[in-house]
């Protein structure tokens, strides 16, 4: 059974830095993309960040790019998100997903990581930034 359980969420001041994980289990393929989302309330689901396992190439949404890095230990099956120069709109709920795939299918051309392109799910880990 594929499990992905988030942790690292927290609150913080406007400036500070936070390191999301998210620990994937139950997962029988060796190349995958993963992905970073979040949502605020009254806000839908929103694409941050994926990651393809296979050559770690990343793709970021304009809303974070810059200031979040989405990384992996494929030692430990595990998805990554830093986040730095937090503001109050950073607060959310924040995902991460998994889901199989030959690359990465984000670029500048076709830019939305929509949470329709994934299938397995982690329960969330709340992000609260205050000014």
């Amino acid at each position: 059974q594929v499990k992905l359980v988030e942790s690292g969420g927290d609150s913080v001041q406007t400036g500070g830095s936070l390191r999301l994980s998210c620990v994937l289990s139950g997962w029988i393929y060796t190349e995958y993309c993963m992905g970073w989302f979040r949502q605020a309330l009254g806000k839908e689901r929103e694409g941050l960040a994926a990651l393809y396992t296979g050559d770690s190439n990343t793709h970021y949404a304009d809303s974070v790019k810059g200031r979040f890095i989405i990384s992996q230990d494929r030692d430990k099956n595990t998805l990554y998100l830093q986040m730095n120069s937090l503001k109050p709109d950073d607060t959310a709920m924040y995902y991460c997903a998994a889901e199989t795939c030959a690359h990465l299918p984000y670029s500048d051309a076709d830019p939305l990581i929509a949470p329709r392109d994934f299938d397995y799910w982690g329960q969330g880990t709340q992000v609260t930034v205050s000014s």
